[in-house]
């Protein structure tokens, strides 16, 4: 079992180990803070002193690297920015935001229907948006300009945050490595669970390469995001969980799929 994550890599491989699974460890992507504070304080200052309306959160890590910033850089501003997060809309695309809010004892105004960006803005498709500020913090320093785009026809006056940036985690010949392995057939299958795992992987074996090589390996991805990540590069996720987007229900949903030997 490939498995390509980086911040809980650990949790994820012990949930397969437990369950008799031989685990290849194939970190593709870091997850790292902004490299410049500055505008990640400088949008806590202002979300602080009132000036939103609403904070769209994408992801959970999101939330808590702008804190984590506050604690290094300002710790005087941790609490005037939580207090501003308490009066504000929130709005959340998936499960991971919420739980971050819920850490802070606060918890979602608005949840999109499914965990992506076409979900986000169903959600919000029927609101009056027009003159409202709205907060949006990234996905990594992607610009979403699908959201952005339907945030500015809405006539809402948008601001972003990007408190975190990915980067390589692995050299390029770990991940020729690992596209070798899959090819080979020995390993039987890669569970993705970010978009910018795909992105690595195809960016150094190349489209065509990566689905050479998981042609005869089961492709998992954690939610419809990643697969739709890989559906862009002609990779089908051939395993998704049906309604939970975690660690768990795609571990289970991998032992169901391989937990009986193969013919």
């Amino acid at each position: 079992m490939a498995v390509p994550e980086t911040r809980e890599l650990e949790v994820f491989a012990a949930l397969l180990e437990r369950r008799g699974a031989r685990v290849l460890r194939c970190p593709l992507v870091a997850i790292r803070d902004a490299p410049d504070p500055a505008p990640v304080l400088a949008f806590a200052r202002a979300f602080a002193a009132g000036g939103f309306d609403d904070l769209i959160l994408l992801t959970g890590e999101g939330l808590r690297r702008i804190l984590s910033c506050l604690e290094r850089e300002s710790p005087g501003l941790r609490d005037p920015f939580v207090a501003a997060l308490g009066r504000v809309r929130k709005i959340t695309r998936g499960p991971k935001p919420a739980k971050a809010l819920r850490e802070l004892a606060l918890r979602s105004d608005l949840a999109a229907p499914e965990p992506t960006t076409a979900g986000v803005i169903a959600a919000l498709r029927e609101l009056p948006l027009s003159g409202r500020r709205v907060a949006v913090q990234l996905y990594g320093d992607e610009p979403n300009r699908p959201l952005m785009e339907f945030l500015a026809a809405a006539g809402a006056q948008v601001t972003t945050v990007a408190p975190y940036v990915y980067a390589d985690a692995a050299d390029d010949a770990a991940v020729r490595a690992l596209l070798a392995a899959c090819e080979s057939g020995t390993v039987d299958a890669i569970a993705f669970t970010s978009s910018p795992q795909v992105e690595r992987l195809c960016a150094v074996g190349g489209p065509e390469a990566v689905q050479r090589a998981l042609a005869r390996t089961l492709v998992a991805a954690v939610g419809p995001v990643v697969a739709g990540t890989l559906a862009a590069r002609g990779i089908t996720a051939r395993l998704t969980p049906e309604d939970s987007f975690f660690l768990k229900p795609l571990t289970q949903a991998l032992e169901d799929a391989l937990g009986a030997p193969r013919a």
